[in-house]
């Protein structure tokens, strides 16, 4: 496990600037046209809580139908607009059959919660979804089901059931903690006089990947998802699909990969070009290992040092902590490894909230966001600086969507099914939308500009050697170069002595104030405080 100090960071941060000073490294060869870009390299990914985004009939709990009402907010299909976010894909967080909240104890890998509507209404969600452009990822939560699901239900009811080797079962506790809670009672759990295994919840039985029946159960509701329309799946808990023992045995088997494989393989004969995208809450040598061998396994994993490094480093007004993450993308993950950047996500605290809802750090955030390389994703509210209670309680990370200053919201006309997040009065769609310097807007800015740039879409990056209050990479590819720079201080800052190719430039986005000139044989850049511009360097 690595160290976060900021020594080992330091350190590392020297370690790119020593490098940096020599010419732009070559961008990798870019694609030919027989094999252009998968769709999802570069995409915008939009996540959706679906009970918390928009309620279409009164009850207080969001659904299918209501969010295909907002489509437009996110994407109207219309390049020429600017009243849409602009975003490539969603991520639909679990929308089948489960008697809790959140979704993730499925009871039917087959069909829509009632809650949010019916199964028409996903196909609906996906036509409508598809003719505006835009992708849509479902929720695949393998690790486990309900406990009310009926293949628990057969597989505790004997051990002799034909469904008995679905599950994990001991005649005995066997006492194992969960590995990031050692304190936490065992992960094994009572039923019938025997014990199953369930990592999260006794209400979330793990299934056992050692049983070749439910590898191919697996395999074969991934394909009849594909067959209905989705474009790809988010893998939930993935580290934690085969156990071999307590502590590091509950996490990282080598089992995992050979199923991810089989899956893998199993989808891509379904489809060529639907897209796995893995949730593994882990350091970069491990996240690294999930994109497979000769990229056999996932596509795209989610950064999770990397988003824990931008908001530390917008936080404190020092870069050590993203440059660290970025050499460390460098150094582990594959060639030609696509990255998948976030800022905050349904199991943490909201950025706005970490933050401390400061305007100039937020937009600051977004532009590190948007301008590095992969796929980002963006959590609902979060382009409008969407906050919660400081409260671990996942509730609190999912309230509902605000669409106005009402007391409602706009999200429904009902009684929400959860308060709304505090300050919605002042951050909600309405409001912003309406005022070009507001988060929405420059969310919007920026995603837009990350769609007229093919090297800030899909091209590689060269951090530059700049002071700790600054970050500087030069995005290239396609035969585009772009720099990038953000002042991380609270002043105005000049950052020079940035070395990239190119004679002249024009501003790809930039704040107001910033300006990008040559001088000699580098170039300088100046910021407003927390300012960011990308310039396209001729």
């Amino acid at each position: 496990m690595r160290s976060h100090g900021r020594s080992v960071a330091l350190l590392a941060a020297l370690a790119i600037a020593a490098c940096a000073r020599a010419p732009v490294p070559p961008p990798a060869a870019p694609p030919s046209p027989t094999a252009p870009s998968p769709w999802w390299n570069g995409a915008v990914f939009y996540e959706v809580f679906v009970r918390s985004f928009q309620d279409s009939n009164g009850d207080g709990k969001g659904d299918l139908q209501g969010l295909i009402q907002r489509l437009d907010y996110l994407n109207d299909g219309d390049a020429r607009t600017t009243t849409d976010l602009g975003v490539d894909a969603l991520w639909l967080m679990p929308v089948t059959a489960s008697p809790s909240y959140h979704g993730y104890d499925v009871t039917d890998y087959e069909h829509v919660n009632p809650v949010y509507g019916t199964d028409a209404d996903l196909d609906r969600l996906v036509a409508e979804a598809h003719r505006r452009g835009v992708r849509v990822v479902v929720d695949f939560v393998l690790n486990h089901t309900s406990d009310q699901h009926s293949w628990f239900r057969d597989s505790a009811s004997s051990a002799t059931s034909p469904k008995r080797d679905w599950y994990v079962w001991s005649p005995t506790d066997l006492g194992w903690p969960q590995p990031w809670n050692p304190a936490s009672g065992s992960t094994w759990h009572e039923r019938n006089g025997a014990y199953y295994y369930g990592l999260f919840q006794g209400g979330m039985p793990d299934l056992n990947y050692r049983t070749p029946a439910v590898r191919e159960e697996a395999k074969r509701i991934a394909r009849y998802w594909l067959q209905r329309g989705v474009d790809g799946f988010r893998l939930d808990a993935i580290r934690h699909l085969v156990e071999s023992g307590p502590g590091p045995g509950q996490a990282g088997s080598p089992e995992n990969h050979v199923f991810l494989r089989e899956l893998r393989a199993a989808v891509r004969a379904a489809r060529q070009d639907a897209v796995l995208v893995g949730e593994v809450w882990s350091q970069a040598e491990d996240i690294a290992s999930y994109y497979g061998k000769d990229g056999d396994e996932l596509q795209l994993l989610f950064d999770f040092p990397l988003a824990s490094a931008i908001v530390k480093s917008v936080n404190g007004g020092d870069a050590s902590d993203v440059t660290y993450a970025l050499s460390e993308v460098r150094r582990e993950y594959p060639p030609g490894a696509v990255d998948a950047p976030f800022l905050t996500n349904h199991d943490q605290i909201r950025v706005a909230t970490e933050l401390a809802n400061d305007a100039g750090k937020l937009r600051l955030a977004a532009a590190l966001l948007l301008t590095l390389p992969g796929a980002p994703f963006v959590y609902y509210g979060e382009e409008l600086g969407m906050q919660q209670p400081r409260n671990n309680d996942d509730e609190f990370k999912r309230e509902p969507m605000p669409w106005d200053d009402s007391p409602k919201g706009g999200f429904t006309t009902g009684r929400p099914w959860y308060r709304l997040p505090p300050g919605h009065e002042r951050a909600n769609v309405a409001a912003e939308a309406k005022d070009p310097a507001s988060l929405l807007s420059r969310y919007r800015a920026l995603i837009a500009a990350r769609h007229a740039s093919p090297a800030l879409a899909r091209g590689d990056i060269a951090v530059l050697a700049v002071p700790s209050t600054a970050l500087a990479w030069v995005r290239r590819g396609e035969g585009e170069s772009v720099l990038v720079v953000h002042n991380l201080s609270p002043t105005a800052q000049a950052v020079s002595g940035m070395f990239a190719p190119g004679a002249a430039a024009e501003p790809v986005f930039a704040d107001e104030g910033a300006a990008l000139v040559r001088a000699g044989s580098s170039w300088t850049a100046t910021l407003p405080p927390r300012g960011s511009g990308a310039w396209r360097l001729r």
